[in-house]
């Protein structure tokens, strides 16, 4: 029952990520119908002139409908509908920059509950002024790590600390990290990569040699993984050979995938220097400036409060440009 369920959930999902690119089609299709239509009234005495009157506007909407058709072919980064782990930790700058990492972990929170996401803080390790050492969360919701990948790098911001008699601005920086969550691994063996043999179980001391061929020995050919048992039981011995593999294989997976998310990690968080910025926030001038794609914002105040979407809408379209140039390229 649960692997139909399972297979129901599967396929349900690749009709959702299909449709809009069946729609999309669809409109394509039915916009040059209609422009095939136009052009063939035009020898119409009667339709001519409801044909030159359709035909420009129905032309116009031809690039448009192609240029949607394209991103709806795209390849979907497969991350993108999973839950995120989010870290976000000081970087250059001292106490200013663990009270910054906190104004970073608040603009998310806002920014999660806008998009109706839930937002669990997994670790929080804060400082005596209400700033954060390490915060890790986990988010939950629809399409969160599509939104939120956009976010991982260094994030620069430029201000009088609330700790500054002298009312100089500082600058100071902390690092966000954004990992797609890993799905349960599950095992599956193929027949093909395994070899069982069967053999003689070894005696007790000479005392009792068991006749028949009960011992199994399985052999993982692409992990060159060994797995043995002996029970006096062949068929229990493969159960238990067989539960022994996937075991190890599922141990080999988990630190496969440990490492990955580390090399991701340290790539994305790097050492928190102000010159590896993504974004710088401006206080005095009230600006963020995302400097990936040269976007200056004069609303900081909205953007801390968790108005992220107009960044990472002209971040995900340039990210979409950059992959349509690639592709018809």
């Amino acid at each position: 029952m649960a692997e139909g369920s399972g297979d129901i959930a599967a396929l349900a999902k690749e009709y959702s990520d299909l449709k809009p690119v069946v729609e999309q089609v669809q409109a394509y299709q039915k916009l040059l119908g209609d422009i095939e239509e136009a052009e063939e009234m035009l020898s119409d005495p009667d339709m001519k002139d409801l044909a030159e009157e359709e035909l420009p506007e129905l032309r116009a909407a031809l690039p448009e409908a192609e240029h949607a058709l394209q991103l709806a072919l795209l390849p979907k980064d497969a991350a993108d509908a999973r839950p995120a782990i989010l870290e976000i930790r000081p970087g250059t700058g001292g106490d200013e920059a663990a009270l910054f990492a906190g104004d970073l972990l608040r603009m998310y929170q806002r920014y999660a509950e806008t998009r109706g996401w839930k937002l669990e803080i997994l670790e929080e390790n804060a400082t005596e002024l209400g700033g954060i050492k390490e915060v890790v969360a986990h988010i939950k919701g629809e399409n969160v790590f599509a939104r939120m990948k956009y976010e991982s790098g260094v994030h620069r911001v430029q201000r009088v600390p609330t700790t500054e008699s002298g009312g100089r601005i500082h600058t100071s920086a902390a690092t966000v990290a954004v990992l797609p969550e890993a799905e349960d691994v599950d095992i599956q063996i193929d027949a093909n990569d395994i070899r069982i043999d069967t053999m003689r179980a070894s005696g007790s001391g000479g005392q009792h040699v068991n006749t028949t061929d009960s011992a199994v020995r399985i052999t993982h050919l692409p992990t060159g993984i060994i797995v043995t048992s002996s029970e006096k039981s062949q068929h229990r011995n493969r159960e238990i050979a067989m539960q022994v593999l996937k075991t190890r294989l599922f141990d080999l997976e988990r630190q496969r995938l440990a490492d990955e998310r580390a090399a991701e990690r340290a790539g994305q968080v790097g050492s928190g220097d102000r010159s590896e910025r993504i974004r710088t926030y401006n206080f005095p001038q009230g600006r963020m400036t995302d400097h990936r794609i040269n976007l200056t914002l004069y609303k900081l105040d909205q953007v801390m409060a968790g108005d992220l979407d107009e960044t990472i809408d002209a971040l995900t379209a340039d990210a979409q440009a950059t992959a349509l140039a690639e592709m018809n390229g």
